[in-house]
């Protein structure tokens, strides 16, 4: 944290909107915690309710390792440490959190899309490495309990704060950004992800947009012109606005030049009238254009072209996001098996097919897509086909309209049980073949991928 608190000072910030009441005296602390098993003695417990836990029923636990204080939603008399009751203790976690954040006088930015946003968040504090001390959002942390606790991570030592944002419902931005208060913001994309809870696309494209609506005249909105809703982003903006695009040269920020390798993607990254080359270690056009953002970024905090490139350059991929690893028999996997939505998917497709030789698309189901998640399943194995991949094959039960619409004569092949998938790919795969590997969380595709490595990472 930037500078220690009392349990009093909390409870005077939170006491009209949680209704809170400080109990058993006060205490003073520089650390939160939730989880009780990795309490250390001084800190703040955050007692935390879910669907299958309620950190209630722990209290006792906690006081044994020496916290100083406890945030509760019911006053517990057995346990003597001081207590501030409140009617929501999660909200009450992102309230110490803005509190902490309130005390930080330097750049804050957020990063939210459908796809991507992990990796622009590691590329922009890549760059802003070059520039002082960066704090960023760890892992995919990027939700109401992961923001708080990344926003109760920042100390003085800190020059940067990058906060990745996600949501699976309208408002959920718009509360994130309310704790964080970045001064710059972007959305990467809008793409059908998350569809079952915002009803359309029409509804992710307004909770991502959330992340616009908080800035001020004097902050800056880094905006993707070449996104369908961008024209939408662009009306409702009233901040400052940084344009990027892959390829129209009339943006603030654009690509020229960019020639793709086995291993690595290089471009002319052109930026506010300047010019220099960059080679990423990266797969596709998708990821020159989260480069180019990650640029814009990092450019209105300060970063020069040069920081700016060598940032970018030392840039590794985050695992299960196109990080590539030497298989068995030689073969080449890409492994993008982390998460999946459509339009991610169709960007691996298009990677995939730059390869020459037998390519292999493994793909499990995609979550979360509604009413149409059958047709856009299908979608997907017409697009597969249409760029002329060897092979599809699908795990699961949805991806099967994706193998029927690729089509078994031209290479699909469907299974339902993960361990006969393996075996049949372990059969087909050579030195001369390229396995990408694709699919929802939910899926675990993660599995396949170990199955098939036979050494660590390429790069």
């Amino acid at each position: 944290m930037i500078t220690s608190l009392t349990l009093s000072q909390v409870a005077t910030y939170c006491r009209e909107s949680l209704n809170a009441e400080l109990l058993n005296g006060d205490a003073t602390f520089s650390t939160v915690n939730t989880d009780t098993r990795t309490l250390a003695a001084g800190d703040l417990f955050v007692a935390l309710r879910g669907e299958n836990f309620d950190a209630h029923n722990f209290l006792a636990q906690a006081a044994e390792k020496n916290v100083c204080a406890m945030v509760v939603e019911k006053f517990n008399p057995e346990v003597s440490l001081p207590q501030l009751v409140v009617t929501d203790t999660l909200l009450a976690l992102g309230q110490i959190a803005a509190m902490n954040r309130n005390a930080f006088g330097k750049p804050v930015l957020a990063v939210t899309g459908s796809n991507g946003k992990t990796t622009v968040k590691t590329m922009l504090a890549d760059i802003l490495r070059e520039c002082g001390s960066v704090h960023a959002t760890k892992g995919n942390l990027n939700n109401h309990i992961g923001v708080p606790l990344t926003l109760l991570q920042l100390d003085a030592t800190h020059d940067y704060a990058v906060i990745e944002m996600g949501a699976s419902a309208i408002g959920e931005i718009k509360y994130l950004c309310s704790l964080a208060k970045p001064q710059v913001t972007m959305v990467n994309n809008v793409m059908p992800a998350h569809i079952a809870g915002f009803g359309s696309i029409e509804g992710v494209a307004q909770a991502k947009g959330e992340i616009y609506q908080c800035l001020t005249e004097s902050d800056t909105a880094v905006i993707n012109v070449d996104d369908n809703f961008s024209s939408q982003y662009l009306a409702a903006t009233t901040s400052k606005i940084l344009r990027v695009s892959l390829q129209n040269n009339t943006a603030d920020c654009y690509a020229t030049n960019v020639r793709a390798g086995n291993d690595s993607i290089a471009f002319d990254l052109n930026l506010d009238h300047q010019k220099t080359n960059v080679v990423i270690n990266a797969l596709g056009d998708h990821s020159v254009r989260n480069a180019l953002m990650a640029a814009a970024m990092a450019y209105t905090v300060g970063a020069n072209v040069q920081q700016i490139k060598n940032g970018l350059e030392n840039f590794s991929p985050v695992g299960g996001r196109m990080s590539r690893h030497v298989g068995l028999n030689g073969a080449l996997i890409i492994d993008d098996s982390y998460n999946a939505n459509p339009g991610s998917v169709r960007a691996a497709i298009d990677v995939l097919a730059s390869y020459e030789g037998q390519q292999i698309l493994v793909l499990g189901d995609l979550a979360e897509l509604g009413k149409d998640e059958k047709e856009i399943h299908s979608t997907l194995g017409e697009y597969a086909q249409a760029k002329n991949i060897s092979h599809l094959f699908t795990l699961g039960s949805l991806t099967k309209y994706s193998s029927d619409a690729f089509g078994q004569q031209d290479g699909a092949h469907h299974f339902t049980d993960r361990d006969l998938l393996i075996s049949n790919l372990k059969n087909i795969s050579t030195s001369n073949t390229t396995i990408l590997i694709k699919g929802s969380r939910s899926a675990k595709m993660d599995l396949v991928v170990s199955a098939l490595c036979s050494t660590g990472d390429i790069h």
